[in-house]
């Protein structure tokens, strides 16, 4: 079976509806691989509701990710979280500034109130600020791990200008 075939094959298979028209435009996007892999699937989790420390993953090659609430309510994925995080220029978990002179307002400390199994790919959230629309996959959760190790390869390389 010829690539063009394959990937109309596969746009079928997905639910697109696609003319031969747009193979063109098949081609051309670069999408990215959400295929499981062996780091993206946890061997463990331990998510501590009760005393509020927040979350430990270990994966299944060996790395160990720990999470804290703060940390994952500002990365919260949803598409409200992720379009306001973005017009701030924040990273995901990075809390949110104050304006230059603003008073700091007292804020309750975040709490993760529930936490649920999103088939075999995620868990959801139900924060204490009412807040329950991210679901964090174990691709996003690897992605976006705070350890020092992943935060120095997820860094852009300085450029030198001479």
């Amino acid at each position: 079976m010829s690539r063009e075939r394959e990937d109309l094959v596969a746009a079928h298979r997905c639910g697109l509806n696609v003319s031969t028209r747009s193979r063109a435009i098949l081609k051309i996007m670069a999408l990215p691989d959400f295929t499981p892999r062996v780091g993206n699937d946890p061997k463990s989790v331990v998510i501590h509701l009760t005393t509020g420390a927040g979350m430990e993953i270990e994966w299944k090659d060996g790395h160990r990710s720990t999470y804290t609430f703060p940390f994952l309510r500002d990365a919260c994925p949803c598409a409200l979280c992720e379009d306001e995080r973005t017009k701030a220029g924040r990273k995901a978990g990075e809390p949110a500034k104050l304006a230059p002179g603003a008073l700091p307002m007292f804020k309750p400390l975040v709490k993760a109130l529930a936490a649920e199994a999103v088939g075999k790919y995620a868990l959801k959230f139900s924060w204490n600020d009412k807040h329950d629309l991210g679901i964090y996959s174990w691709f996003y959760l690897r992605e976006v791990c705070p350890c020092p190790e992943c935060r120095a390869s997820h860094q852009p390389s300085a450029v030198s200008h001479q």
